[in-house]
Formats: structure tokens, sequence, C-alpha cells
């Protein structure tokens, strides 16, 4: 909480005071602190402690009140930052983030390594930190807010943590209450007695929490982003902030990422590229894929086409340390059929053709139609991303006789009244006017008649008469009637919905 403020003064020019700064916020019925920084809390100042009994010990004191939207927002954003050592984070509020690093550590020179790596650049950044590594994340949490922090040898949470306070269990006020009641006050008191004495007084749950803590059980955390299929990424020893260098860094990257996806006969359907900047930023890309992809060239000129397609140009800021791409969604990507002539088909220039309108123009600019399960014309097609890969709810109409669209390819909608002239009353048009023009027809067919869906919400419930009709210089309509001549009090209107080609 105060390492923001401190941030912010600094980012703003202001000069931060000689006085302790604490942060306040109302707990029931008093003010109380709920942030400190170190100079408050050398002076016996802690989160918990009331305000007035604050400034009864310290007068001097700066004072900041608590913003939790402010603060989670940078908790998110350092958790973002940390998936540069693990994509198992996950976020503990108010002020905790949990990293699974089973494997990755020696990416870093050891486990040591690692929390000097992760200790450098925090402070960089203006950010006072406890890290501990333990077995488990409980056991690692507890040793981060109760203890000083460090690494546990393997096997050792029971002997590393004996000293912690029952407090480090954060099992509720009420049960900290009673056991320090009972005489216990350690997490060395607790292990030391049988387990189920402790269950039946303090519950299952504390008995559980008690066992993680010791390295005894564990609980997998739940991350924050869903974990890619297949990654690549490179880190700088001097960050890179020219274009040139990031293309070639994504195409390196490209190269990499592809060789895995055909070693394991897969292809790439949703692809990101997130950007680590120096100074903790994180800025993520999403490309998507119509098809299956892993060619790297074809991956590089996608990833190029959409940083170029940015709405905000990508900011290097100081530059970034490391770039990653990742593979969120992948598909079994089977041989490409070629011609004859050994092209390929042209079905794949036209997927090609999407996926660089994608990139450019982005997912949602380039769409298809998909059959819907309903009669209805407006209601029978749908239009979703083209590069989606969405199975369709209903199926396309057949043609009609002699080869004739059984529906024209675009509607009006709404569809424009018109007048009909028409030989019988409930026979197709033989003359209408539209748009001020008037047409002669000589072939129509129908009537097909629509009923409205009755189980839809809809102020239409009438049945349409739909006619095919084509006029004397070869143009074809698609026009319908509402009502019926002679019956009902409703008048009989003519609309046209539609064109063939």
């Amino acid at each position: 909480m105060t390492d923001r403020l401190v941030r912010l003064a600094i980012q703003d020019g202001r000069k931060q005071g000689d006085h302790p700064l604490v942060v306040v916020a109302r707990r029931g019925n008093i003010l109380a602190l709920v942030g400190a920084d170190a100079n408050a809390r050398r002076q016996g100042l802690r989160p918990g402690l009331a305000f007035a009994d604050a400034k009864a010990r310290v007068p001097q004191l700066e004072v900041a009140e608590h913003d939790e939207t402010a603060d989670a927002d940078l908790l998110e954003r350092l958790a973002d930052w940390c998936d540069r050592y693990s994509p198992l984070v996950a976020v503990e509020p108010p002020d905790g983030i949990v990293c699974d690093i089973t494997g990755v550590s020696h990416l870093f020179g050891g486990e040591a390594g690692l929390v000097a790596d992760m200790e450098n650049r925090l402070r960089a950044q203006g950010f006072a930190t406890r890290i501990a590594i333990a077995g488990t994340a409980r056991a690692a949490r507890a040793l981060a807010r109760f203890g000083r922090g460090g690494i546990v040898p393997v096997g050792a949470e029971a002997h590393s943590l004996a000293g912690l306070p029952v407090e480090a269990l954060e099992a509720g006020e009420k049960t900290t209450m009673g056991l320090r009641r009972a005489g216990l006050t350690s997490i060395a008191d607790l292990a030391a007695r049988p387990r189920k004495p402790l269950a039946a007084r303090f519950g299952n749950e504390m008995t559980a929490i008690l066992a993680q803590i010791l390295g005894e059980i564990d609980r997998p955390i739940t991350p924050r982003r869903p974990l890619p299929d297949f990654v690549a990424e490179q880190r700088f020893a001097d960050p890179i902030g020219l274009m040139d260098d990031i293309v070639f860094a994504l195409t390196t990257l490209s190269q990499n990422l592809c060789k895995s996806l055909d070693r394991h006969g897969q292809g790439g359907r949703c692809f990101e590229a997130a950007f680590f900047r120096a100074d903790g930023k994180v800025t993520r890309i999403e490309l998507l894929s119509g098809q299956p992809l892993k060619d790297a060239g074809v991956l590089t000129r996608l990833l190029e086409m959409r940083l170029e397609a940015l709405i905000d140009p990508l900011d290097p800021g100081f530059g970034f340390d490391m770039i990653r791409l990742s593979v969120l969604a992948g598909d079994d990507m089977a041989a490409i059929q070629s011609g004859l002539d050994g092209k390929a088909m042209a079905s794949g220039e036209v997927r090609d053709l999407i996926d660089r309108l994608s990139a450019r123009f982005g997912a949602g600019s380039v769409q298809r139609f998909v059959a819907n399960d309903s009669h209805l014309p407006e209601r029978a097609a749908r239009a979703i991303p083209a590069i989606s890969d969405e199975s369709p709810s209903g199926v396309w109409r057949k043609m009609g006789p002699f080869g004739v669209p059984a529906r024209p390819l675009f509607l009006f909608y709404p569809a424009p009244t018109i007048e009909v002239i028409a030989e019988v009353p409930h026979g197709p048009p033989r003359r209408f006017q539209w748009r001020r023009a008037w047409f002669d027809i000589v072939k129509a067919e129908g009537p097909e008649r629509i009923s409205p869906e009755w189980w839809r919400k809809t102020s239409d419930t009438r049945a349409r008469d739909y006619f095919r009709i084509e006029d004397t210089a070869g143009r074809r309509f698609w026009v319908f009637r509402y009502g019926f001549y002679g019956i009902g009090t409703e008048p009989v209107r003519w609309y046209l919905h539609g064109v063939f080609p």
C-alpha cells in the first residue's frame, strides 16, 4: 500500500517526507491502520492499530486514505510481471502472490538465484518484499507473512516454521483466540498435539491448514491465467526497444514454437505474445487463426501485421527484457493435401487471406455466415468472426427447383413495401412498383407459406406467403404478402425481402 503511494510521489515529481507514512481505513466504528511503511513499523505502528493510538505514539505522521481498487490493480499488475518466472501464478489479496516454480528454478541458477533476481528487480521498481520458498504454498505464505522469508529445504517445513505464531494459520480471529487460551501459541505447540482432539475442538479446516504448513499435504493453486499448451521465450541481457530487434526476436520465437508444434503434430489456433518491460509493465497481444497454424513464416507475418494494426502502438519504455510467445489453444493438424501440380489447394489461400485480414483489422471485422436454427429468413443466418471454429446451430436450406437458390444471398431488413398488381386475389404479382419504377413479371413460383415462430416473444404473429418472381429483364426478386384478400379486416400488404443474383 505504502509502496504504491511512494511510487506515485516519485512519478509525479513530489518529494517524499521524512515522517512515517501510514494508510488508514474505517474498520467497524474506528479508524484503523491498514498499512505502514518501514519507518512507521520501526516506531511500533503496525496494521490493526487504531489511528488515535498511532497518533498518540507518533504525532508527526503522513496519512493516506486506503484505496482498495488501486491496491488491487497494482497487485494484478505485479502478478502479470511474476509471469516471467512461472505460468502458475495466483493472487492472494491483499498483498500476496503465489508462484509454483516447480521445474523452473534452474533457469535462474537455482532457488537462491531466482529469489535474488526477483528481489533485485522488485527493489528497482520501488517495492519492499519478503520472499519465501517452501514445499507447499501455505508454508511459503506463512513464512513470508509471519516470518522472515527465506528458502526452506525439502521436507524441513515442520522445523523451519515451528517458531511461527498461531496467527500464521490465518484460521480466523475466533480460532486464534481459542488456541491462545488453550496455551497453544506457536506452530510447534500445534505440531506436538494429536490431530483428532484439535479437529474436534477447532474444526477439520484448521488441522488441514496445519498439515499444509507442516508440508504433510498440499493443495494446488488456481492460476489466474490459463496455462499455455506450448511456450517459447527469449530473455535479453540488455533490454531492447527498436522495432527491428523486436521483429527479429519474434521471428526466432516463431521458429522455435512452430518446431515444437510440428513435433507434436499440433497447430496453434490462439497465440499470445507477451512483452515484459524492464519497469515491470507487461503488454499482451492475442492473435487468432482460422486454421491450425505451424508455419513460422506465416506466424511472423501475422504478428507483424497485428503490431502494425494496434490502436495504441507498442511502447517499449525503457526496453523489453523478455518476450514470450505462447499457444493458448491448439488443434491436431493433419497433413495438407496438395494438387497434382504440387501447389497447395486454393482453400488454403483463402484461409491465409482471412488470417491476414483478421490480424490487421481485428477478428470482428472479418465475418462469415453460419446457419441458424430458425425458418424465418431474417433469423436463418447469423454472422460470426471468420476465424471462429464455432459450429452452426442449423443447416443451410437446399437449392430450389432447376438449380435456383431457395433464398437470396442478401436480404432487405426491414423489407421495403411495394405496390402490387395481381391477376387473381391470392396469386403471384403480375406487376409491382419499387423505388418509383414498375417491373413487369413474366415468371413466378409460389406461394411458400412461412408461419411465425409462436414460441418466441414477438409482435409479428402473421403468416407470410413468399413468391419468387422474374421480370422481363431477367431480374429475380423474392417478395411476400401479409394478409388475404376478402378475409379479415387487415389490409393486404406486399414487401420485397430480397433480390437474387
